[in-house]
């Protein structure tokens, strides 16, 4: 297990893949013992719901989310956060804020996002029904340097988890 706490934050668009990997790890790391919490940001937003969609918007709420991680890892709480964060400059401000920041990109295309819209949302981006989406009327600026990469569209769920672990030092 680790020894020291991390904010361990994973990246991408939505339906990459993200939150069922935060959630797996969060449930590795809890039932071997690691003080682990989650934040993601379909929960973040449901306790939140004035959070915007707009740049500035945005990025707020990815800051305001990683001040909460750092203070949490600071007091020996892993994190493990999943959000779209589709901005560098905001997840470089995070980076920033945490003394071991792990980036975690999740790296699957647009297409595969689209064909998977388990929550119907590109649809609705495709027909202008929801504007200042991530990928599709709204950048997502990858991450140039991240500590990992997984595509799962590449990989199963086991295999890209398998990589997240090894990466992790944690199997």
């Amino acid at each position: 297990m680790m020894e020291t706490a991390r904010v361990i934050w994973f990246t991408g668009l939505s339906g990459a893949g993200k939150t069922t990997l935060a959630e797996k790890l969060t449930a590795y790391l809890k039932k071997n013992g690691q003080k682990c919490e989650l934040l993601d940001g379909d929960t973040v937003r449901n306790i939140f719901p004035q959070t915007g969609f707009s740049k500035k918007e945005r990025d707020e709420h990815v800051k305001r989310m990683g001040f909460l991680a750092s203070m949490l890892e600071r007091n020996g709480v892993t994190v493990v956060a999943s959000f779209i964060s589709p901005y560098r400059e905001s997840r470089d401000f995070v980076r920033k804020m945490c003394k071991n920041f792990v980036e975690i990109y999740v790296s699957t295309s647009l297409e595969v996002c689209e064909k998977r819209d388990v929550k119907g949302l590109y649809k609705k981006a495709r027909r202008g029904e929801i504007t200042s989406f991530t990928g599709i009327d709204d950048p997502y600026e990858a991450p140039l340097e991240p500590e990992i990469t997984i595509n799962t569209a590449e990989e199963t769920v086991e295999k890209s988890f398998e990589k997240l672990l090894a990466f992790l030092n944690l199997n």
